[in-house]
């Protein structure tokens, strides 16, 4: 297609340029947080969280295209570059990451980039990108107007933009199916599947900055206290594994296996230690600070594993205890478990903790 036919196609169905811009900002930021959220997603019922991120992101590919082909001149004259476009170019670059990353990931792709898979490089370039998106639109600011936002003419190019976006996810999906490529035996959540039994079957991945030493079990114990009758505290060797779950685990690092965990069951743990009436959550808390929190009627069906695939927990994979929680996500199951707390509420600053634990 000649460059002045190219001109012509994109003056027909590219939006006004605020509209663009402004529609950038408004779903970037709808991506960050559905991305957010989808990490406390585990069960099939939260699909349409992922869809809607999945959706947006290419809604996006096509509004960065009316975009940079809008300003391109700017950019590559370096005679016209400000203070202000190294900002832009930035932004650009994040935004291009992003969303590389996360076709790449969708489409099969499972490779590690030092000690990240793709998914996990996408979720870096999507939190960067947006305070330089900030930054960006901080220097070129301009108000919206309605008269950019009015008229059947809009409505019906962003609709289409949203249709040919959920008509190009369901052919990659299509395409991964009949090519057989890694896409095609995802969870809903977008992870791969590990295959095999035991420790060995599934990578070891640490929260944030929880690595710590090996615990030696015979200095280790559990205590259960809070709102119990009878607060105890268990050494390893006084723990009697006496319940089986086959459970799957979905990291968040873009990776899910199913495992036969044996442990002791947290409902009997509950009755063992007398929770009292008043007893609204269970809070499970490691060695390195990292804490959290399910209600109880949740907590009871939980397991705090010992075994894996029928061996020991190793360290890597929260060896001596670890909490494990079906229906949650990978970092909700606590590794390194030496208290549980029964509580009569919530504890919103779990979220907080799960950013700083881990550092001394």
């Amino acid at each position: 297609m000649s460059g002045k036919r190219l001109r012509t196609v994109f003056a027909r169905v590219q939006p006004a340029p605020r509209l663009v811009d402004w529609s950038l900002f408004v779903l970037v930021g709808l991506e960050v947080a559905s991305g957010l959220l989808s990490f406390t997603v585990g069960r099939p019922s939260g699909w349409p969280v992922f869809e809607f991120h999945r959706i947006a992101g290419v809604t996006i590919v096509a509004l960065l295209a009316f975009k940079l082909y809008r300003v391109r001149r700017r950019i590559l004259d370096r005679d016209r570059w400000m203070p202000s476009t190294a900002v832009s170019v930035l932004t650009a670059v994040a935004a291009l990451g992003a969303l590389s990353t996360g076709f790449l990931w969708v489409a099969g792709l499972d490779v590690r980039i030092a000690y990240w898979t793709l998914l996990s490089v996408h979720v870096g370039f999507g939190l960067a990108l947006v305070p330089l998106l900030i930054a960006h639109l901080s220097t070129r600011f301009r108000p919206p107007r309605r008269v950019d936002f009015e008229g059947r003419r809009t409505a019906v190019r962003f609709a289409g933009l949203v249709v040919a976006s959920a008509v190009v996810l369901r052919l990659q999906r299509l395409a991964n199916a009949v090519l057989e490529t890694g896409g095609s035996d995802r969870r809903f959540t977008g992870s791969q599947p590990r295959e095999g039994a035991g420790n060995a079957a599934f990578p070891v991945t640490s929260w944030v900055a929880d690595d710590p030493d090996p615990i030696d079990r015979d200095a280790w114990a559990l205590s259960v206290d809070g709102l119990v009758a009878s607060p105890i505290d268990l050494e390893f060797g006084a723990l009697e594994p006496d319940a089986e779950r086959e459970a799957l685990l979905d990291c968040t690092s873009g990776w899910y296996t199913v495992q036969r965990w044996s442990g002791i069951r947290v409902g009997d743990l509950l009755e063992r230690v007398d929770a009292e009436a008043d007893a609204t959550h269970v809070r499970f808390v490691s060695v390195t600070g990292y804490r959290w929190t399910l209600p109880i009627e949740e907590a009871r069906d939980a397991v705090l594993a010992t075994h894996v695939g029928g061996e020991r927990l190793s360290h890597g994979h929260g060896g001596p205890l670890r909490l494990v929680a079906p229906g949650r996500r990978g970092f909700q199951w606590v590794k390194w478990v030496d208290r549980v707390e029964v509580r009569d509420r919530p504890d919103p600053a779990q979220w907080l903790v799960t950013l700083i634990s881990g550092f001394d």
